[in-house]
C-alpha cells in the first residue's frame, strides 16, 4: 500500500455558487399585467417571451397553424393537446394529450389529461410554458 504523498490543491475543494434570487437575468414575464383570461406564457424553446391569452373555452395546441396555440416545431405534432377552460368559473383546467408523438408533460410528468393549476408547467416539444389563471401571478422565489 503507498501512501499519497501529495498536498491538496484546488481540485481538492468544492465549492457551492449559489444564484440570487433577485437575479435580474430571470426575467418576470407576468409582472407588469393583470391577466382578464388564463394565459400561457412560452418560458424555454422558439418564441421565449411569447404569452398567449386563452380567451376560448376550449384551446388547441399544435404544430398546425389553426390551432388557438401554434407552435411551430417539428417536435410539436400538428395536433398535439386540448385545453378545457369551460370551468373556469370554478376554476377547473385541464389539458388533453390527443396522442402526440412526443406527450405532454404537466408539472415533469407525462400526462394523457391533467388538471391545471395557476404556475403549472407544460412541456410540448421543445417548448416550456407557465399556465396562469385569472388571479394575479406572483414571482416564485427559491430560496437556498
Amino acid at each position: 500500500m503507498t501512501e499519497d504523498k501529495r498536498r491538496p490543491g484546488p481540485e481538492d475543494s468544492t465549492e457551492i455558487f449559489r444564484m440570487p434570487s433577485s437575479d435580474s437575468t430571470v426575467p418576470d414575464l407576468m409582472s407588469e399585467r393583470q391577466p382578464q383570461n388564463p394565459t400561457l406564457t412560452i418560458v424555454k424553446g422558439p418564441s421565449t417571451g411569447q404569452t398567449f391569452t386563452l380567451d376560448q373555452d376550449v384551446i388547441t395546441l399544435g404544430r398546425d397553424p389553426q390551432n388557438s396555440v401554434f407552435l411551430n416545431d417539428m417536435t410539436v405534432s400538428r395536433h398535439h393537446a386540448r385545453m378545457d377552460l369551460s370551468q373556469k368559473g370554478a376554476g377547473v383546467y385541464t389539458i388533453e394529450d390527443l396522442g402526440s408523438l412526443n406527450g405532454t408533460w404537466v408539472d415533469g410528468a407525462i400526462v394523457s389529461k391533467a388538471l391545471l393549476s395557476d404556475g403549472s408547467t407544460v412541456q410540448i416539444g421543445t417548448f416550456r410554458m407557465v399556465f396562469h389563471t385569472l388571479k394575479s401571478p406572483s414571482r416564485i422565489n427559491v430560496g437556498l
